[in-house]
């Protein structure tokens, strides 16, 4: 019995010998792994600074593009994708935010609400692509919007409303139960449960969402190229129903230029949107860590 025993104790030490050799030999391949994607992306950086600062000048911001590189800028793009993020944001945000109140807040817990849930999830992960064909084929074709901010704009609130909704959902989910029944316990109504306390308390969270939807809106070319968006504006945008391009639009259009000169002045382009979107990000990050409520 003892041998038996032992016979054992030895087999079980060297399967665990083994399972900890495979542990540690998966934890060096995915460190490397790590290792190359960090390595491949400063590559990609180191090159499009080196192109793309020598290009940087006031006049890439003021002037509109042009068939000339030392006169081309993207005035015109700038304008068109603050107008386009302005407009989304109108959209979107009313819409995300009631949405995911609703379903958190008030909705029955039926079949109904289940389904539009998991919806709702698996909308956030539909490739970009696909909005970019039902905005074709809805807004610019069957409403006849055509190829204006106004399509733009709503096509890309359909992208970043369910994510605006996910994250909605989160913030209030988080808001502890007491909160609720104490101001219910005071009298309060369901909406004013919801009005005064629970989205108040929610709202870093809410808005740290949003600022996030909204930078990856503004990096996106598939479904504005899908759209029609067109590569060369040389006018400021002046309504919702002009015709537009956006940042990503024209460096696609610069990039497949012969043209080397046009080659630098996509990199600096990808800087300035490198810019936009880390600033976004930080925004984000600071209001998280600045008014978010520990509980």
């Amino acid at each position: 019995m003892s041998t038996l025993t032992a016979l054992r104790d030895v087999t079980f030490e060297r399967n665990l010998s083994l399972r900890k050799l495979k542990g540690k030999l998966f934890e060096i391949i995915a460190f490397f792994a790590i290792l190359l994607g960090i390595a491949m992306l400063l590559t990609l950086l180191i090159d499009v600074f080196l192109d793309g600062l020598p290009w940087i000048s006031t006049k890439l911001i003021t002037e509109f593009p042009s068939r000339f590189p030392d006169k081309a800028g993207l005035r015109s793009a700038l304008q068109g994708s603050v107008w386009l993020m302005v407009l989304t944001a109108v959209m979107a945000i009313p819409i995300g935010v009631g949405a995911g109140i609703y379903l958190e807040e008030f909705a029955p817990q039926n079949r109904i609400t289940r389904f539009i849930e998991i919806n709702v999830a698996n909308l956030a992960g539909v490739p970009s692509i696909i909005y970019g064909l039902l905005g074709l084929g809805l807004f610019v074709r069957q409403l006849g919007l055509g190829r204006t901010l106004i399509a733009g704009a709503m096509t890309m609130a359909l992208l970043v409303l369910p994510i605006i909704i996910v994250t909605t959902r989160e913030a209030i989910r988080a808001v502890p139960q007491s909160i609720r029944q104490a101001a219910l316990a005071l009298g309060a109504t369901d909406w004013e449960v919801s009005r005064d306390h629970v989205l108040v308390y929610s709202a870093p969270a809410i808005m740290t969402g949003i600022i996030l939807a909204m930078s990856r809106a503004i990096g996106e070319t598939a479904p504005l190229i899908t759209i029609g968006a067109l590569t060369y504006i040389a006018f400021d945008p002046k309504g919702p129903f002009d015709i537009f391009t956006v940042l990503p639009i024209q460096i696609f259009n610069w990039v497949s230029l012969p043209n080397p000169d046009f080659h630098g002045l996509a990199a600096a382009g990808i800087i300035i949107l490198l810019a936009v979107l880390l600033s976004m990000n930080a925004l984000a990050i600071w209001l998280r860590n600045r008014l978010q409520i520990r509980w």
